[in-house]
């Protein structure tokens, strides 16, 4: 799905007053939910978090938490819940898997560390465990009550921030901000505080901030002619990337986020591409929902998450790997 316009920060309508009544239900059945008690792993459970829905860069804080701990020689595992995907309990995530069964973020994530999907995150957890996981790093589930986390990270994109600052369906908020910033232990601020987000943060929580920069088969976009297309929650994000690595956008096509390409979809844009000497190019994220004949005739931009203190995301991964869980001792310097 497309946010609503009136989702925004500072547009005028009279649809959040309308939906009101949804609101006011959302907010109970969400409470209803995180009071339940989960599973207490007796490995460190780092979750990546948000209270909005979509585009906020879970999943880019997800990997670079993962390689983050990889360098340490940790043996990390990520769980996630597979959106968008066929597969149905608790899977481990085959590099090759087909995305329509395991969902595109699951697939982006095994490229870099063992992954399991399911709805239910203690399950997951158990599993990855027992193949010998030594922390967990979640994708989402900051509202998910079955697992309990050890550190919660609340990933706020800096552009869309909060809002409208209203719950679903009035606003994008899963719950309110002031009760999930009570769960977590740090806030990642991505890109510039353009709606003044950083307002509402407990001062008393580490803020640590980074922004979306183009990676190295972005770079090699400089000075070319492009027709961009993305199928994510907030494709300008991606339009922004290819600027700054100095591609000349033609053409941009947006496309809903997850959106499954046709060959019809594909065939167009790449003969619009090609009549005017263009480079077609969309996202690592859409990448894998291409079928494998498209690839070599797609460029894939890549970005990379770059933080303006390094040292800071690396002190809120060391708090929560000095963990001692309920079983087995585990404390990960």
């Amino acid at each position: 799905m497309r946010a609503p316009e009136f989702w925004r920060a500072n547009v005028s309508s009279v649809l959040p007053t309308l939906l009101a009544p949804f609101e006011r239900l959302t907010g109970h059945l969400t409470a209803t939910r995180i009071s339940r008690t989960g599973w207490t792993a007796p490995v460190p459970v780092i979750c990546c978090g948000n209270v909005t829905v979509g585009g906020a860069g879970k999943t880019t804080l997800a990997i670079d938490l993962g390689r983050r701990l990889l360098d340490r020689g940790v043996a990390l595992h990520f769980l996630t819940r597979g959106y968008g995907g066929s597969a149905r309990g608790t899977t481990r995530v085959a590099v090759d898997a087909e995305f329509e069964s395991v969902g595109d973020e699951a697939r982006l994530l095994s490229a870099v560390a063992p992954t399991w999907i399911g709805a239910d995150r203690a399950s997951a957890a158990r599993a990855a465990i027992a193949e010998g996981a030594q922390a967990l790093v979640m994708d989402d589930g900051l509202q998910n009550p079955s697992l309990c986390k050890t550190a919660s990270i609340l990933v706020v994109d800096g552009r869309t921030g909060f809002g409208n600052g209203r719950l679903l369906p009035s606003g994008p908020l899963r719950e309110p901000v002031a009760k999930a910033l009570q769960r977590c232990s740090a806030v990642a601020l991505i890109g510039d505080d353009h709606t003044g987000s950083a307002s509402a943060f407990d001062r008393r929580l580490p803020i640590v901030r980074g922004r979306l920069q183009p990676g190295p088969a972005a770079s090699k976009l400089a000075g070319q002619k492009v027709l961009a297309f993305a199928g994510i929650a907030y494709p300008e994000k991606f339009f922004a990337t290819l600027v700054e690595a100095g591609a000349e956008i033609v053409h941009r096509v947006s496309f809903a986020d997850h959106h499954v390409f046709s060959s019809r979809e594909l065939d167009t844009l790449l003969q619009r591409a090609d009549r005017q000497h263009l480079i077609a190019v969309t996202t690592a994220k859409d990448a894998v929902r291409l079928k494998p004949h498209y690839h070599a005739r797609i460029h894939v931009a890549d970005t990379i998450l770059a933080w303006d203190d390094p040292k800071a995301i690396e002190a809120v991964l060391t708090t929560a790997l000095n963990f001692e869980g309920s079983g087995p001792h585990v404390v990960i310097r």
